[in-house]
């Protein structure tokens, strides 16, 4: 059975999220419906991050199994007729060797979080940032994100009903950088805990206003205490941009990613 390996980018807004719900449009769902119309099989669609409801995707990657040996193009062609009515694009389609799992094979996942700082509303970028009609220091906000990167015990960013057995994670990267009137936070690892970006977004919000200090962002760290954390930054301006694949640093083990 060729397994196919495929790259997908989609509007958030319009899905419950990734993962098939029980009620509501997933894009996992549609995706799957769509090789189910094209292939006439039925099939398991694995992704490599269950983004949440509104949450964006410049890269998403996922893989299925058929029992047919299709050409990719061919495959790429039909699932976007199959889902030209959804905010969803199927960008890229590969045979993959059976070993390749889009979840579990992944090394790193990166993440971009877009803030508007400014204080007329978006109209264009409705639902694809978070728009703040505040001034931001980006540079504060930058110094106090080092903080949080490298090795820690995350329990403070992460849901109150994240399913990660641990709350230990590696957080590679985690930058602040302001282009014209965004501000732009990528965050890098291999994985993540529920809500954890979005969890630090919202707290590092609090340092570029001035309510909070490189110290205090410190100390909810340390405290792994989730009221500790500041507000959730709302899903609108999180995107995964990309996930990679292949050699990773060397580091403990740790558990796959969940829910952003």
């Amino acid at each position: 059975m060729p397994r196919y390996r495929i790259e997908i980018e989609y509007d958030g807004t319009a899905f419950v999220g990734w993962q098939i719900q029980s009620s509501g449009a997933s894009a996992q769902g549609e995706l799957t419906t769509a090789v189910e119309r094209f292939s006439g099989e039925s099939v398991a669609i694995r992704g490599a991050g269950r983004t949440d409801a509104g949450v964006h995707a410049m890269g998403q990657v996922a893989h299925f199994d058929l029992k047919r040996n299709w050409d990719p193009f061919r495959v790429r062609e039909a699932l976007n007729f199959y889902v030209r009515n959804w905010p969803l694009a199927v960008l890229t389609c590969a045979v993959v060797p059976d070993t390749f799992d889009a979840r579990f094979s992944a090394t790193a996942r990166h993440y971009l979080y877009r803030i508007l700082s400014r204080r007329a509303p978006p109209a264009l970028e409705r639902n694809r940032v978070w728009w703040l009609p505040i001034e931001l220091d980006a540079a504060a906000m930058h110094e106090a994100a080092q903080v949080l990167t490298g090795r820690h015990d995350f329990t403070t960013f992460r849901a109150a009903a994240c399913q990660a057995k641990s709350p230990v994670r590696t957080l590679d990267r985690l930058t602040v950088s302001a282009e014209g009137e965004e501000l732009l936070i990528r965050a890098s690892a291999r994985s993540f805990l529920h809500h954890q970006v979005r969890s630090m977004v919202g707290s590092l919000k609090l340092v570029g206003e001035g309510k909070w200090s490189l110290l205090d962002l410190k100390r909810a760290l340390e405290v792994h205490d989730r009221a500790a954390c500041g507000p959730v930054a709302p899903a609108a301006g999180l995107y995964l941009v990309s996930v990679d694949y292949g050699p990773s640093p060397s580091r403990p083990s740790e558990e796959e990613d969940v829910d952003q």
